[in-house]
């Protein structure tokens, strides 16, 4: 309980300092939830919005990993409809607009599969983008971050093939998820479709760090099929600063 107790603390006194300016347009909000169950969704400490923000760099920004038709296309229309159509559903099923996503996903069971479905795909990519950015030679976390993905997957080699795995063995459609979960342990999962761990229907709950797009519409026009290769491929624009916000405001580790 003090863990949690601190956490909220700090997401209260700290939410105007550096964390929230270096993620720019996404607010931080009290959003964490009691401890007092051992069934409790951790939610995420990010307010979201009903309404796309603008994509933080260029389409062609992430070319030879992911090409400027495939980020438009999979922004200005999948993406877009999702948020669309997650507005619609909230204002047909009388849902309060002020609620955040994150507030809405983790009681998702009480919505219909509209909700469910388009509020899990807006949240899901809003984060998709600010996950990734554009390549860096030597692309790996900062040592902080480093450190806690050791201690929980023994080397970042070994994470990044749980990961990969996981994302590749996806069947159909759905997403790959570095998360913390209710005992704050990182775990690496996958989710079908549009869900993710926020959701209190979901097999996999916490509160997640990093995502992976694994439908073929993220893939399709360069990778074809090949799944595997888009998955590589994609360690070289992981925004790993990042994911070490969303670390460290959950952990309330200074940055």
């Amino acid at each position: 309980m003090s863990q949690k107790t601190d956490r909220r603390n700090f997401l209260k006194n700290s939410v105007k300092g550096t964390v929230a300016v270096s993620i720019g347009s996404s607010a931080v909000g009290s959003l964490l939830q009691s401890c007092s169950t051992a069934k409790t969704i951790i939610a995420s400490p990010f307010k979201t919005g009903f309404d796309q923000k603008p994509l933080p760099y260029k389409y062609d920004a992430l070319e030879n990993v992911i090409d400027a038709a495939t980020m438009e296309i999979h922004y200005s229309k999948h993406a877009a409809t999702y948020s669309k159509n997650l507005k619609e559903a909230v204002q047909a099923e009388g849902i309060d607009a002020a609620r955040s996503v994150e507030d809405i996903l983790a009681n998702i069971s009480k919505y219909s599969a509209k909700v469910r479905n388009n509020g899990g795909g807006h949240y899901n990519h809003e984060m998709f983008w600010q996950n990734m950015r554009p390549k860096l030679a030597d692309n790996k976390p900062g040592k902080q971050l480093m450190e806690a993905i050791e201690k929980n997957f023994t080397s970042f080699a070994n994470f990044k093939t749980q990961f990969s795995e996981a994302g590749k063995n996806r069947f159909g459609s759905g997403w790959t998820w570095l998360y913390a979960d209710k005992n704050n342990k990182l775990q690496i999962g996958s989710t079908p479709n549009q869900d993710n761990p926020l959701m209190n229907l979901s097999d996999v709950k916490g509160f997640p760090l990093l995502g992976l797009d694994v439908w073929e519409h993220a893939y399709y026009l360069k990778y074809q099929n090949k799944r595997a290769d888009y998955i590589d491929n994609w360690w070289n624009v992981v925004n790993w600063d990042f994911v070490w916000q969303r670390y460290a405001v959950y952990f309330n580790v200074p940055v």
